[in-house]
Protein backbone atom coordinates (compact mmCIF):
# COMPACT_ATOMS: atom_id res chain seq x y z
CA UNK A 1 0.00 0.00 0.00
CA UNK A 2 1.27 3.52 -0.98
CA UNK A 3 1.63 5.80 1.67
CA UNK A 4 0.51 9.58 1.30
CA UNK A 5 3.00 12.11 2.45
CA UNK A 6 1.29 15.21 4.21
CA UNK A 7 1.46 18.92 2.64
CA UNK A 8 4.56 20.72 3.99
CA UNK A 9 2.31 23.46 4.71
CA UNK A 10 0.50 23.74 7.74
CA UNK A 11 -2.99 24.89 7.79
CA UNK A 12 -3.99 27.19 10.49
CA UNK A 13 -6.55 26.41 12.90
CA UNK A 14 -9.09 28.47 15.25
CA UNK A 15 -8.14 32.07 15.59
CA UNK A 16 -4.94 31.99 14.16
CA UNK A 17 -6.74 30.48 10.43
CA UNK A 18 -8.83 33.96 11.07
CA UNK A 19 -5.77 35.98 11.43
CA UNK A 20 -4.17 33.86 8.96
CA UNK A 21 -7.01 34.19 6.38
CA UNK A 22 -7.11 38.31 7.35
CA UNK A 23 -3.74 38.47 5.73
CA UNK A 24 -3.91 36.88 2.86
CA UNK A 25 -6.84 39.00 2.08
CA UNK A 26 -4.55 41.65 3.11
CA UNK A 27 -2.18 40.87 0.84
CA UNK A 28 -4.94 40.32 -1.63
CA UNK A 29 -5.99 43.98 -1.52
CA UNK A 30 -2.62 45.28 -1.71
CA UNK A 31 -1.63 43.54 -5.10
CA UNK A 32 -5.32 44.81 -6.21
CA UNK A 33 -3.61 48.32 -5.34
CA UNK A 34 -1.35 47.54 -7.92
CA UNK A 35 -4.00 47.25 -10.88
CA UNK A 36 -4.44 50.86 -12.33
CA UNK A 37 -8.04 50.03 -13.22
CA UNK A 38 -8.83 48.81 -9.36
CA UNK A 39 -7.59 52.22 -8.15
CA UNK A 40 -10.28 53.81 -10.95
CA UNK A 41 -12.85 51.76 -9.35
CA UNK A 42 -12.11 53.40 -5.98
CA UNK A 43 -11.81 56.74 -7.13
CA UNK A 44 -15.35 56.30 -8.59
CA UNK A 45 -16.77 55.07 -5.28
CA UNK A 46 -14.98 57.45 -3.24
CA UNK A 47 -16.53 60.32 -5.53
CA UNK A 48 -20.02 58.60 -5.68
CA UNK A 49 -20.19 58.53 -2.19
CA UNK A 50 -19.60 61.86 -1.76
CA UNK A 51 -22.24 63.07 -4.18
CA UNK A 52 -24.76 60.21 -2.45
CA UNK A 53 -24.04 62.48 0.62
CA UNK A 54 -24.21 65.73 -0.85
CA UNK A 55 -27.85 64.84 -2.31
CA UNK A 56 -29.19 63.99 1.07
CA UNK A 57 -29.47 59.75 0.30
CA UNK A 58 -30.82 57.92 3.16
CA UNK A 59 -28.39 55.61 4.99
CA UNK A 60 -30.26 52.63 3.41
CA UNK A 61 -29.26 54.08 -0.03
CA UNK A 62 -25.64 54.37 0.63
CA UNK A 63 -25.38 50.99 1.85
CA UNK A 64 -26.52 49.80 -1.04
CA UNK A 65 -23.74 52.05 -3.09
CA UNK A 66 -21.29 50.58 -0.57
CA UNK A 67 -22.40 46.71 -1.47
CA UNK A 68 -22.40 47.32 -5.39
CA UNK A 69 -19.04 48.87 -4.90
CA UNK A 70 -17.67 45.95 -2.63
CA UNK A 71 -19.14 43.92 -5.58
CA UNK A 72 -17.07 45.99 -8.55
CA UNK A 73 -13.96 45.46 -6.31
CA UNK A 74 -14.78 41.30 -5.53
CA UNK A 75 -15.04 40.94 -9.55
CA UNK A 76 -12.07 42.87 -10.13
CA UNK A 77 -10.02 40.81 -7.73
CA UNK A 78 -11.03 37.56 -9.35
CA UNK A 79 -10.80 39.23 -12.86
CA UNK A 80 -6.80 39.85 -11.92
CA UNK A 81 -6.91 36.71 -10.49
CA UNK A 82 -7.98 35.31 -14.37
CA UNK A 83 -5.27 37.23 -15.80
CA UNK A 84 -2.40 35.78 -13.56
CA UNK A 85 -3.24 32.20 -14.09
CA UNK A 86 -3.63 32.76 -17.43
CA UNK A 87 -0.31 34.52 -17.99
CA UNK A 88 1.02 31.60 -15.98
CA UNK A 89 0.05 28.57 -17.00
CA UNK A 90 -0.01 29.79 -21.42
CA UNK A 91 2.20 33.09 -21.88
CA UNK A 92 2.08 32.62 -25.19
CA UNK A 93 -1.43 34.26 -26.62
CA UNK A 94 -4.31 31.54 -27.16
CA UNK A 95 -7.96 32.12 -27.58
CA UNK A 96 -8.68 30.35 -24.77
CA UNK A 97 -6.80 32.61 -22.33
CA UNK A 98 -8.01 35.47 -24.32
CA UNK A 99 -11.65 34.26 -23.92
CA UNK A 100 -10.83 33.91 -20.13
CA UNK A 101 -9.59 37.08 -19.77
CA UNK A 102 -12.99 38.74 -22.13
CA UNK A 103 -14.97 37.03 -19.66
CA UNK A 104 -13.15 38.48 -16.80
CA UNK A 105 -13.48 42.08 -18.08
CA UNK A 106 -17.23 41.61 -19.20
CA UNK A 107 -18.17 40.01 -15.21
CA UNK A 108 -16.25 43.72 -14.43
CA UNK A 109 -18.26 46.25 -16.88
CA UNK A 110 -21.26 44.34 -15.65
CA UNK A 111 -21.12 45.48 -12.07
CA UNK A 112 -20.05 48.93 -13.09
CA UNK A 113 -22.64 48.98 -15.23
CA UNK A 114 -25.11 47.97 -12.69
CA UNK A 115 -23.08 50.37 -9.72
CA UNK A 116 -23.48 52.88 -12.36
CA UNK A 117 -27.46 52.46 -12.71
CA UNK A 118 -27.62 52.73 -9.20
CA UNK A 119 -26.11 55.69 -8.76
CA UNK A 120 -27.66 57.55 -11.66
CA UNK A 121 -31.03 56.58 -10.38
CA UNK A 122 -30.57 57.07 -7.10
CA UNK A 123 -28.88 60.86 -8.00
CA UNK A 124 -31.36 61.80 -9.96
CA UNK A 125 -33.70 60.62 -7.64
CA UNK A 126 -32.37 63.07 -5.24
CA UNK A 127 -31.96 66.11 -7.36
CA UNK A 128 -35.18 66.47 -9.53
CA UNK A 129 -37.85 64.54 -7.56
CA UNK A 130 -37.43 65.40 -3.99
Amino acid sequence: MAEFSKSAVTKETGIRHFFAAASYSWGGFQRLLQEAAFRQELLFAAVALILLIAVGATLGEIMIAVVLFLGVFAVEAMNTAVEEVIDRISPEISNVGKHAKDLGSFAVFCMLVASGLYLLYTIGYHLFFR
